[in-house]
């Protein structure tokens, strides 16, 4: 099972009831955290998944309301008395930025691994059996879109485990992913597991004009969380202008990427009752949810 909670979804410049952009990923009692705006440490509060599991934080890009928040989060990390390493990733010059924005936070009672991504766009990146690639997007400066996998594995086989003739006290260790070594032959996971079955796909996508790309990377999620900076169909140029999207443009990539639903989020500051336009994206994509700070969902294998 999957949890994913929108923390922030304004853009720009939060409001009163709107923190900027953040999102969080609870898989297996672990939380990933994609983009950190200001507030993001209130809204993780209000969520009550705690911070100590914080494992992995994703930067989309360095613009003030993705990543604002970072200081705040490394001090909660602090007092929450964590003493296990976390990974941040994010574009080039990643570490550098950090180092800028945290010159306040003391000296850190943990280990930070940066891994800087370049815009390849083949980069799969695998932390504790969770898969997490990038797709560089258009926007006005180096910006990544995200997606999040879980794969599952084939059911156990009965048959071709009794075919190979292991002894079964070895068959739960194939079933947790090992290999085993018997009677000088070597078996794999593959030897007594069904084909791979479906996993859980959750991608999110902000700060960019809709391009090809982004169809293909975000194909059959079960989530698409993606921007809708303007609402209204007429502010077209000005989402052109400024390198973000319309609410039915967005739900043109959720359609065309046969996603199961979509999430709309970084509102412009200038939209303050972005429900009114909501029917722009349901006429497109019907499965179309307005992103609301502390917005939850659950996903389970099927």
């Amino acid at each position: 099972m999957v949890e994913i909670s929108l923390l922030g979804t304004g853009g720009m410049l939060p409001l009163p009831e709107r923190f900027l952009s953040s999102v969080c990923v609870r898989i297996n009692g672990k939380l990933i955290l994609i983009d950190c705006g200001e507030g993001t440490q209130i809204s993780l509060k209000k969520l009550g998944w705690g911070i100590k599991k914080l494992d992995i934080i994703l930067i989309t890009h360095f613009h003030a309301d993705h990543i604002s928040g970072l200081a705040g989060i490394i001090l909660s990390l602090i007092n929450s008395e964590r003493a296990d390493p976390i990974y941040i990733i994010g574009p080039n010059g990643l570490e550098n930025i950090f180092n800028n924005l945290c010159v306040i936070v003391p000296e850190l009672p943990f280990k930070i691994f940066f891994i800087e991504q370049d815009f390849s766009n083949k980069n799969i990146l695998e932390i504790n059996n969770i898969f997490i690639s990038t797709l560089k997007l258009d926007h006005s400066c180096d910006c990544f879109a995200y997606s999040i996998c879980l794969k599952r594995i084939g059911k156990f086989n009965l048959e071709k485990a009794k075919k190979i003739k292991l002894p079964c006290k070895f068959w739960s260790e194939l079933q947790h992913g090992k290999q085993i070594e018997f009677n000088n032959k070597i078996f794999s996971p593959k030897d007594v597991l069904d084909d791979e079955r479906t996993g859980i796909k959750i991608t999110y996508c902000t700060d960019t004009r809709p391009i090809d790309q982004i169809v293909n990377f975000s194909e059959e999620s079960d989530l698409f969380i993606c921007e809708g900076t303007y609402g209204e169909n007429n502010k077209i140029e000005k989402a052109v202008k400024n390198k973000h999207m319309t609410f039915s443009e967005a739900a043109n990539l959720a359609k065309q990427s046969n996603c199961k639903e979509l999430w709309l989020t970084h509102f412009s500051p200038s939209m303050p009752e972005p429900e009114k336009f909501l029917i722009n994206a349901k006429k497109i994509f019907n499965n179309s949810k307005l992103g609301t700070d502390g917005l939850t969902k659950k996903i389970c294998f099927n």
